[in-house]
């Protein structure tokens, strides 16, 4: 397992009870830790056979003896002398005993560490800090670390108070928070939203699938969050319309959660840091069904979902390696609940007749509960017997006493139903002389509420030294009931000795039958041990609320990533006190207490829908099978008269060969089958948002990467979809492929590191082929999810405008910088790009400005972006004329290539670029988005923002104020296309013969394109020309040579020829 140190052994016995004779096997393996007795091997054959089981079973019978006879009898010792730390389990004559428990293995070597978490979390710490010092990066922190905290439901549960108490706390160090409240079941979306919620001082998005409100809404309503109701009217919760981008970090609650993370599955939000919160232990104990009725979808479905998360987090170890099989080396631990205390006061107010009733334990009962460690190991048989036997005295003063109606009980919780550890409890109360009923035990898990709640005293009866506190003990402690545990360091050190429970040394079993004589008196507890009790209840109230809060403040601390434009939280050791004393129980009472929702039940029915889910499916996977065998026969017809129209038509087909057919020449199927290449991409059915496309002035381009933005994209025919990814387009919508358009696209790297603006490149690359309208423009699906998209009011403007050319050749936007998130102080151009690049924005500029223009002087050289009253586009959503967009294109290109040239090496090799703080695959995407900013302005355009609501159209940085501020001899067409058209030759000279991004960017054009063109046609007519000619050559001197006469001729005798002679003349 991923979490587990390397080279430790968990010592646990899992086959330790497996059948009846368990007990016997059980002391069988502590004889062989003892002194090394030749006896066995004296009278023991090698081979296994009956002699050696009846061996065995004398040997079980006579340790049994002895162990009945020398376990500890009279106590003399007194509660304070703790400081022997021999056994006294037997006599110096009986040495071989002492050995056996010496030699006991209590598990002490069993440990739970994070290992690979802790070593990437070193490691990623480290990197990051030797990028700082090589380079220099500033963090301007202007706005706080914004997280979101996902619920499976609103009931008030433990889940709540322990994020509201998480909230608080982080809050203090320099957070902002948001709560989504996700229920998905069935009709109805609510969406609760509030700001600036008193209490927390945080944002609050609560959105809920559900039937009904839930309890909590009780508590939305107290902190005055108004609510929109929103219908899920195809019953799917497929569109969850949030973009987590907006989010640093997402703190996932409850196996419920499972459902939401199908979303950070999807791309972009694959690489979203999430924590994953998980209390329940239902899909554990589901896990050995799982594996026995072979149903590895689930198992590998809810593999992927752990394997999503970036880290898991759980309240106890024992929970972690109870869900070993999904452990990605992404575990941690983090001890501190309000479960145990929450369920116990909720339980209080529920009818107790239901709880007191189980275990036939009556009122009159004394109950002594012994509970341990939640882990299964070899000793833990005989420290139960050592438990047990430190209670006889109590049994014997309870038996005793004839005012006493009822009697002892005593029930060991430990381990579940599937063991038969039972067996081994009957056996050890039978050796000590406990009468039948009197010992009894109890599954854990399944009895743990009712022993508690009925139990006068609860005894820790495991030694084993665990890294958490004991949950079991929280629970004892939480219904007011007084503990007695062993003195181990982690109990020690949240547990005082008669203060809030009592402590015992785990050598010396007499403290504990002393402990127990004081606090019990003729059956019942003494009033020290009443008030102990009562501080014990007072303690597990708010027991490890600091730990909890460090736990998660570390994680986070140590998982997220943080923009430059966010500031840096408190370190942990900075967290005040004041946030660690107690949980927000506030929550809790401002709803009933019959509003509590069991989240255990909840969990087990979440896990019940998932299984008949699988079934389903299964069984419409048998009924087709068995639908396929009644129509096997017609298929096997259908399959033979196949076959024989096959076999017809090859023999038609060569028949139709071996007759003469007219053939044209092999110039004419070339350019058949050419014109067939240039079109077969041009035969598939035209839409009706592609007609409707071909007759309006403008297209608007919306890129998107990923299923998870799907949601966010618009279905109008104004719009159109740009796929930066074939695997992750729309499937049956006319969506463009970029990575098709554009090869370099097909190249991870690249489309991380461009973004959208990759989509520029695609469409301008050959942009007569899909774009025919006058007018182009782009719209990032961020902004529909920021709802900063145009309204059909403001689309009908902005159409307008574009068809009586308004303001002529000009830049159209409707995001403004001055309302983006990221920028809350309002800041100029340079400073807003510095913020959101680490502080290097201008100097990327001027390097790349440099490398663009070969500029050889030291010192900047970047543009003008005045302050002068004007607002600036963000988020790549604006429009302009096709031929402008051409150009800026043209201008992109090579900035990009300038910009590549100085980033790629370091950021190719190790993750790291000089825009960013830590690692980041989109390095160019913040500084690519503001540089339409700087063309349109020094390019001399019309700079007009339409406001997405109203379409009220603003001029922004007004031409006539632009006077000696615009840089247009850089700017200007000429410059870009001499620019353009040397870096054209240069490629075309040069080709593939070094690592270079222009080439691959778009299209390589300049004059001498064109005479190489013509150079080589006319080398190809000449060519053609010459084969005409060689082969009509071969034609006639192949005739000449070969041509066979028509017949022999022979010449006549000289008689024939007068005579021949002699008719010629008469005639």
């Amino acid at each position: 397992m991923g979490s587990l140190e390397n080279g430790v052994v968990l010592k646990k016995d899992q086959q330790l009870l497996n059948n009846n004779n368990s007990f016997g096997r059980v002391a069988s393996f502590t004889k062989q830790h003892s002194n090394r007795s030749r006896i066995p091997r004296l009278f023991l054959p090698k081979r296994l056979g009956y002699l050696q089981w009846i061996s065995t079973i004398v040997v079980f019978s006579l340790l049994l003896v002895v162990f009945q006879a020398f376990l500890p009898g009279s106590i003399d010792e007194k509660p304070g002398n703790s400081s022997n730390y021999n056994l006294g389990l037997v006599e110096s004559d009986h040495m071989y005993l002492n050995k056996v428990i010496e030699e006991l293995d209590f598990g002490d070597d069993l440990r739970f560490g994070p290992t690979k978490l802790l070593v990437k979390f070193k490691k990623e710490a480290a990197e990051l800090n030797q990028s700082f010092v090589s380079e220099t990066r500033i963090r301007f922190g202007y706005r706080k670390p914004k997280l979101a905290m996902v619920f499976a439901d609103l009931a008030v549960d433990q889940y709540q108070i322990l994020m509201a108490t998480l909230a608080t706390a982080l809050r203090g160090i320099g957070y902002s928070m948001e709560v989504i409240n996700l229920l998905l079941a069935t009709f109805r979306i609510w969406l609760y939203l509030a700001r600036d919620l008193i209490s927390l001082d945080m944002e609050v998005v609560s959105l809920v699938f559900s039937n009904d409100d839930g309890p909590a809404r009780a508590v939305w309503k107290q902190m005055g969050i108004p609510v929109t109701i929103i219908e899920d009217k195809d019953h799917t919760h497929t569109r969850i319309i949030i973009d987590w981008l907006n989010y640093d970090g997402v703190l996932l609650n409850s196996l419920e959660g499972k459902d939401i993370l199908s979303c950070f599955m999807q791309e972009p939000f694959r690489s979203i840091p999430l924590i994953w919160t998980i209390h329940e232990r239902n899909l554990a104990t589901r896990l050995s069904q799982y594996n026995s009725n072979w149903t590895i979808e689930m198992i590998n479905d809810w593999k992927r979902s752990f394997s999503r998360a970036s880290v898991v987090v759980f309240p106890n170890h024992a929970l972690s390696m109870m869900y070993s099989t999904f452990d990605m080396g992404n575990y941690f631990v983090i001890p501190g609940t309000p479960t145990e205390a929450f369920e116990a006061n909720s339980l209080t107010a529920l009818n107790k007749e239901q709880h007191q009733s189980t275990m036939g334990l009556v009122d009159d009962d004394f109950v002594v509960a012994v509970v341990g460690s939640q882990f299964m190991y070899k000793g833990l048989w005989l420290e139960h017997a050592l438990v047990l036997k430190a209670l006889k005295p109590l049994f014997a003063e309870i038996s005793s006493d004839i005012n006493f109606r009822a009697g002892l009980k005593i029930v060991v919780l430990t381990g579940d139903s599937t063991g038969n550890y039972s067996k081994a409890v009957e056996a050890i109360s039978a050796s000590l002389d406990y009468p039948e009923g009197v010992v009894k035990h109890a599954d854990r898990y399944a009895n743990a509420d009712s022993v508690l709640r009925k139990a006068n005293l609860v005894i820790y009866g495991s030694f084993l030294e665990e890294q958490s506190f004991p949950d079991i003990l929280i629970e004892a402690m939480s219904y007011e009931k007084l503990i007695i545990a062993p003195g181990l360091s982690m109990i020690r050190k949240y547990v005082d000795d008669r203060v809030n429970g009592f402590l015992f040394p785990k050598e010396n079993m007499k403290v504990l039958s002393a402990i127990i004589s004081e606090v019990v008196s003729r059956g019942k507890l003494s009033p020290l041990a009443h008030n102990v009790a009562s501080i014990g209840k007072q303690t597990s109230k708010n027991f490890m609320v600091g730990e909890a809060v460090e736990g998660y403040a570390f994680v986070l601390e140590n998982m997220l990533k943080l923009p430059s434009e966010v500031a840096a939280p408190k370190p942990v050791a900075k967290i005040s006190s004041i946030y660690k004393n107690e949980w927000q129980w506030n929550i809790s009472n401002i709803v009933p207490k019959s509003s509590y929702k069991n989240r255990d039940l909840s969990s087990n029915i979440f896990l019940d829908k998932m299984q008949e889910k699988l079934n389903n499916s299964e069984l419409s996977v048998s009924t087709s099978a068995k639908d396929d065998d009644f129509v096997y026969s017609i298929w096997e017809e259908q399959k033979q008269a196949d076959i024989a129209s096959e076999t017809k038509r090859r023999e038609d087909q060569e028949l139709k060969d071996r007759s003469d057919q007219p053939r044209g020449t092999w110039e004419s199927v070339y350019k058949s089958s050419k014109r067939a290449d240039r079109s077969k991409n041009d035969l598939h059915e035209r839409d009706d948002g592609e007609l409707e496309r071909t007759g309006q002035p403008l297209c608007v381009y919306e890129p998107y990467f990923g299923e998870g933005s799907w949601p966010f994209l618009h279905h109008k025919s104004l719009y159109r979809g740009v796929g930066l990814t074939t695997r992750g387009r729309r499937k049956g919508v006319d969506d463009i492929d970029a990575s098709s358009r554009l090869p370099l696209l097909s190249n991870s790297y690249y489309r991380e590191a461009l973004g959208e603006f990759g989509a520029f490149f695609a469409i301008a690359n050959r942009i007569d082929r899909i774009h025919k309208n006058a007018w182009i423009g782009f719209q990032s699906w961020r902004a529909t999810a920021r709802k900063g998209t145009l309204s059909r009011r403001a689309e009908t403007a902005l159409l307008q405008a574009i068809e009586t050319r308004k303001h002529g050749d000009s830049f159209y936007f409707w995001v403004r910088m001055d309302n983006d998130p990221r920028n809350p102080l309002k800041l100029d151009f340079w400073s807003f790009c510095d913020a959101v690049n680490a502080g290097n924005c201008r100097s990327a500029f001027s390097d790349a400005f440099k490398k663009m223009y070969s500029i050889k002087r030291d010192g900047d050289f970047l543009p003008p972006m005045p302050l002068d009253g004007g607002t600036w586009s963000v988020m790549h959503s604006w429009t302009l004329p096709t031929k402008s967009f051409l150009e800026f294109v043209m201008f992109s290109r090579m900035f990009v290539d300038a910009l590549d040239n100085q980033m790629y090496d370091q950021h190719h090799s190790t993750g790291h670029c000089y825009l960013s703080l830590s690692k980041d695959k989109h390095c160019y995407t913040r500084v690519l988005e503001l540089l339409i900013n700087v063309w349109a302005y020094h390019s001399a355009r019309h700079i007009v923002y339409i406001d997405p609501e109203t379409g009220v159209m603003q001029e922004q940085h007004a031409l006539p104020n632009r006077r000696g501020q615009m840089w247009i001899k850089w700017f200007n067409y000429r410059t870009l296309k001499s620019i353009d058209e040397d870096l054209a030759e240069e490629a075309d000279s040069e080709g593939k013969t070094r690592r270079w991004l222009w080439p691959s960017t778009g299209e390589i054009f300049w004059q001498g394109v064109l005479e190489k063109e013509r150079d080589q046609k006319k080398m190809e007519d000449a060519e053609k020309k010459k084969n005409s000619r060689e082969k009509l050559a071969r034609i006639r001197r192949r005739n000449s040579h070969n041509h066979k006469p028509l017949g022999k001729y022979v010449k006549p005798p000289p008689e024939e020829m007068l005579n021949t002679t002699s008719v010629v003349v008469r005639r």
